[in-house]
C-alpha cells in the first residue's frame, strides 16, 4: 500500500514537471544553432560582468526637511592668509543678534610668508582645477562625498624651513562657535574692540600705504570638520589691485547630514557669490577695506545617504538578463530558420518546372515526366 502511494505521488510530481527532459536521440543539432548559442553565451557573460559592476557601485540619495535645531552653535573652520602683518589686522564675527565673537575665542594669528613653496603651489593648483570642474559637473560632488574619510586632508602641507624668506603675511586659522543666525565674519585693519553700539577696529595707527588685503583661503567650512570634503572657497587666492579694496563673499549655508559607508557626520554645505571693489568715497564707493564673509543659514536641512543595490534586486536583474537572452535568441533563431526554409523550398520547387514533351500526333504535353526505375539508371 505504501509503495502504491509513493508511486502515485511520484507520478503526480512527474506530471507537474515544468522542465520535461527530451531524449538525446530526439535532439537535432545544427551549425546555425551552435552559432546562435555561442553568441547568446557571450552576450550573457558580458552583461553579467556589467551588471556586477553596477551592483558594486553606489549612489547618493538626497532628502530634504526643515531644520528644527535652532539652539545649537554653528562652528566655523577658518584658515586664511592675509598679506599684512598680524599686528595690523583683526578678525571677528558679528551676527544679527548683535552678538560679537572675538577672534581670541579660537583663532590663531601666525606670521608666515605670503609666497607659497613649490609643494604648496602644486596642491593649490590641484584644488583650483577641482573647483573649476565642480562648477561644470555637479555630479562630481557625489564622488567627493563617497571618497570622504577622516584620514584624508585637503590642507596645505607644512612649509619647509626657509630662513631667507621673512614673514610678511598673517595666517589666521582655527575655529569659532557662533549662533545659528545670519552673521558677518570679517578681517579688516586694526584689532576689534566692543562698545555698546556694536564694535570698532583700531585702525588709526596703521597707514593706508600698509593696507594690502590680498589673501588666500586655504580652508573655510561650517560645522564638523571633514578633511576629505572640498569646500567651494578652498584654494581661492585674490590679489588686491589697490590699497583700499574690499572683498565680499555672500554665503548661503545649508545644514547637511552625511551618511556614507566610510563616514557619518553632521556638517554644512554652502554656496558663495563673490564681489570686490575699490573704496573711493569721492566716487560714491563707500565702505571699509577688508575681507567680509556674510553668511546666512538656510531653514532646510539636507540628508545625504549613500545607497547600494540590494542583493535580491541584483539576482532578479541577473535572472532577467539570462532568461531574456535565451528566449530572445531562441525566437530569433526559430524565425530565421522559418524564413530560410521558405526561401530554400521555393528555390527547390523552381528546379522542377513543367517541360513540353512532343507527342507522335503533333501535340505537346506540359505534364511533368514520370520518374521510373529505368530513368534513374
Amino acid at each position: 500500500m505504501r509503495r502504491l502511494n509513493r508511486k502515485k505521488t511520484l507520478n503526480l510530481m512527474k506530471e507537474l514537471d515544468a522542465f520535461p527532459k527530451v531524449p538525446e536521440s530526439y535532439v537535432e543539432t545544427s551549425a546555425s544553432g551552435g552559432t546562435v548559442s555561442l553568441i547568446a553565451f557571450t552576450t550573457i557573460a558580458f552583461l553579467t560582468v556589467m551588471e556586477f559592476m553596477v551592483y558594486q557601485d553606489t549612489w547618493m540619495k538626497y532628502e530634504y526637511e526643515v531644520d528644527k535645531d535652532f539652539t545649537s552653535k554653528l562652528r566655523i573652520n577658518i584658515d586664511i592668509t592675509v598679506a599684512m602683518r598680524c599686528q595690523y589686522v583683526g578678525a571677528d564675527v558679528l551676527d544679527l543678534a548683535e552678538t560679537m565673537v572675538a577672534s581670541a575665542d579660537g583663532l590663531i594669528y601666525e606670521p608666515v610668508p605670503f609666497e607659497l613653496t613649490p609643494q604648496q603651489k602644486e596642491l593649490q593648483r590641484m584644488l583650483q582645477i577641482i573647483q573649476s570642474r565642480l562648477q561644470e559637473e555637479h555630479s562630481l560632488q557625489d564622488v567627493i562625498f563617497k571618497s570622504a574619510f577622516k584620514s584624508a586632508s585637503t590642507a596645505l602641507p607644512p612649509r619647509e624651513d626657509n630662513s631667507l624668506q621673512s614673514p610678511d603675511a598673517c595666517r589666521i586659522h582655527g575655529h569659532l562657535y557662533v549662533n545659528k543666525v545670519a552673521g558677518n565674519f570679517h578681517i579688516t585693519v586694526g584689532k576689534a574692540i566692543p562698545h555698546p553700539r556694536g564694535h570698532a577696529h583700531l585702525a588709526a595707527l596703521v597707514s593706508h600705504e600698509s593696507y594690502n588685503f590680498s589673501h588666500r583661503i586655504d580652508h573655510l567650512s561650517f560645522g564638523e570638520l571633514i578633511p576629505g570634503i572640498i569646500n567651494p572657497l578652498d584654494g581661492t587666492e585674490k590679489i588686491a589691485s589697490d590699497h583700499n579694496q574690499m572683498f565680499q563673499y555672500f554665503i548661503t549655508v545649508v545644514p547637511t547630514k552625511l551618511h556614507t559607508y566610510k563616514i557619518s557626520a553632521e556638517t554644512h554645505q554652502f554656496s558663495v557669490t563673490e564681489r570686490e571693489r575699490v573704496i573711493n568715497h569721492a566716487a560714491g564707493s563707500h565702505g571699509v577695506s577688508g575681507i567680509f564673509m556674510k553668511y546666512d543659514i538656510s531653514s532646510l536641512m539636507v540628508t545625504v545617504t549613500e545607497e547600494h543595490m540590494p542583493f535580491w534586486q541584483f539576482l532578479v536583474r541577473l535572472c532577467g538578463i539570462i532568461g531574456g537572452i535565451f528566449s530572445t535568441t531562441g525566437i530569433l533563431h526559430g524565425f530565421g530558420r522559418f524564413v530560410a526554409e521558405i526561401i530554400f523550398c521555393r528555390f527547390k520547387l523552381g528546379s522542377y518546372r513543367a517541360t513540353s514533351v512532343p507527342l507522335p500526333d503533333g501535340h505537346t504535353s506540359n505534364h511533368l515526366p514520370l520518374i521510373t526505375d529505368n530513368s534513374t539508371h
